[in-house]
């Protein structure tokens, strides 16, 4: 499960995976963020954050997750790893190779510091 919460204030929305994700985690998602990028025009970022990585229920669940990914990553400018798992410094090396989105991996205790990283 892919918990999602959309701060309009803010403009930044927080995904907190709970058990393993599933492709209709990714489609939820987009349903909620994608109206507040039609409606704003961006979204500021998004906080990826879980203490540990949990992983994809399938096979068919990390190609929705890199779907998502495609769709959204030229989209939103930041996105956040609120992690202590080493899956979120992979992340940040690897994956601002490949994405529109500047990506930075912060401790699981760190929660403040993203959001003050996306909004400046």
């Amino acid at each position: 499960m892919l918990k999602v919460n959309l701060d309009r204030s803010t403009g930044i929305a927080i995904l907190e995976p709970v058990g393993e994700l599933t492709a209709n985690d990714f489609s939820a998602a987009a349903n909620t963020i994608d109206p507040y990028i039609d409606e704003t025009g961006e979204l500021k970022g998004i906080i990826i954050s879980t203490k540990s990585f949990p992983g994809w229920h399938s096979f068919s669940a990390l190609i929705a997750h890199l779907k998502f990914v495609r769709e959204h990553h030229k989209k939103i400018p930041r996105i956040a790893f609120v992690t202590d798992s080493p899956i979120g410094k992979f992340a940040e090396q690897v994956a601002n190779h490949f994405v529109g989105a500047e990506i930075k991996h912060f401790e699981f205790c760190d929660l403040d510091a993203s959001t003050k990283w996306i909004l400046d």
